[in-house]
C-alpha cells in the first residue's frame, strides 16, 4: 500500500521561483499546490488543509506575516500545521518577527533544496510523532469524553450527572486515563491530553 503523499502549499508571488520549488518537491514525492499572493494563500489553507505551508513574506495584497497572524487569530485547528517562511529577507529583525509570530522555520533565499527538504521532512515527522504517541496512549471514547469535561473544570460528581453514571465509574475512567497518560493527577492527565491533541477543551 502506498503512503499518502503529504500536501505542501507554497505561497510565492514570483512565478519562476514557485515553478522551481514545485519541480523539486514533486520530484521528492510531495503533492504540491501554489498560491501567488497572501490572500489567495490564506484562502487555500482554509479550503485545502495542507500538511505544511511554505510562505514568502514580501507579497502583494497580504504579506506572509499577515497570513500567519490571521491564521493564528482565527483558526486554532491549524496550530499543528507546520508553517515555514521562505524569503529573501535575511535580516535578523525579519527573522525574529517571523519566529515571534509562530513560524516553525525561517529559510532564506537563494533556496538550498537539500536544507528545504530536510526542514520539511523534520517538521512533518514532528507531527507524525505526535500522532504516533496518540495511538500508543489509546484512550477509549469514554475516557476522552470524561477528560474533556475534566479539562473544562467539572467535578467527578458533575461529570457523573452529565453521562448518567455513578461517581465511582467516572473515577474508574479517570484513573485508567491517568495510568495511560502516566499522570499523577486528573488535572495533569487533562493537560497532557490537550497538549497531545487527544482532546479539545
Amino acid at each position: 500500500m502506498s503512503k499518502t503523499r503529504k500536501k505542501i502549499l507554497c505561497i510565492e508571488d514570483d512565478r519562476e521561483t514557485a515553478a522551481l520549488i514545485a519541480e523539486e518537491l514533486i520530484e521528492r514525492g510531495f503533492e504540491f499546490s501554489v498560491a501567488f499572493d497572501g490572500r489567495e494563500g490564506f484562502a487555500s489553507i482554509l479550503k485545502n488543509m495542507p500538511d505544511l505551508v511554505l510562505c514568502d513574506i514580501s507579497m502583494p495584497i497580504m504579506s506572509g506575516f499577515e497570513v500567519l497572524e490571521r491564521l493564528t487569530a482565527i483558526e486554532p485547528r491549524f496550530n499543528d500545521m507546520p508553517f515555514v517562511f521562505l524569503t529573501a529577507l535575511s535580516d535578523r529583525k525579519s527573522e525574529l518577527q517571523g519566529r515571534q509570530l509562530g513560524a516553525d522555520d525561517y529559510i532564506t533565499k537563494p533556496i538550498d533544496f537539500e536544507i528545504l527538504n530536510s526542514v520539511i521532512n523534520a517538521r512533518l515527522a514532528r507531527v507524525a510523532r505526535t500522532e504516533l504517541w496518540a495511538r500508543r496512549v489509546a484512550l477509549n471514547e469514554r475516557e476522552i469524553e470524561i477528560l474533556t469535561w475534566v479539562a473544562r473544570g467539572k467535578t467527578s460528581a458533575e461529570i457523573a450527572q452529565i453521562f448518567d453514571l455513578s461517581k465511582r465509574t467516572v473515577g474508574f475512567h479517570i484513573d485508567n486515563a491517568r495510568t495511560k497518560l502516566n499522570a499523577a493527577t486528573r488535572v495533569e492527565a487533562a493537560i497532557k491530553a490537550i497538549t497531545g491533541r487527544l482532546i479539545e477543551p
